[in-house]
């Protein structure tokens, strides 16, 4: 089975939802190549990836945000 694809409407429908509740300056935006992730951004800053997941039916969106260590220099 081929892995659910991340589209347009859905990207706008969860970037509204992540705006709301995390930042308002937050932008999903869709890979060149159509998987089932999208990269979220905040400027030009790419924080981590949102993916779509569908199991029995039902679809999720799980937000995995990237820490590196050299961000963690200045803290």
């Amino acid at each position: 089975m081929a892995a659910p694809v991340f589209t347009q409407s859905e990207a706008i429908k969860v970037q509204t939802f992540l705006r709301l509740k995390l930042n308002p300056e937050l932008k999903v935006q869709i890979r060149n190549r159509p998987d089932e992730c999208a990269e979220i951004y905040i400027g030009k800053e790419c924080l981590g990836v949102v993916s779509k997941n569908v199991e029995e039916g039902e679809t999720s969106y799980s937000f995995e945000l990237t820490i590196l260590d050299i961000d963690l220099d200045d803290m």
